[in-house]
């Protein structure tokens, strides 16, 4: 994962991933709660998804029955 930081310049905050700048906003709080949640996005975007499969899927055939 990058490094973020958020550098003050002028009256607006500027959000930074390395040496880049990738975004300029008016509030640190608000730079601070994106960069949070674009952290958490990447994190759950990374992650291996596991596929939900179940033994009881539902099917269209029908169920073996002993007639006798």
């Amino acid at each position: 994962m990058k490094i973020y930081s958020i550098v003050r310049i002028g009256n607006e905050y500027v959000v930074q991933a390395g040496e880049k700048s990738i975004l300029k906003i008016a509030s640190r709080r608000r730079a601070a709660r994106l960069v949070t949640e674009a952290a958490g996005l990447l994190e759950r975007q990374a992650s291996p998804r596991i596929p939900l499969q179940t033994d009881d899927e539902p099917s269209i055939a029908r169920d073996a029955q002993d007639h006798i």
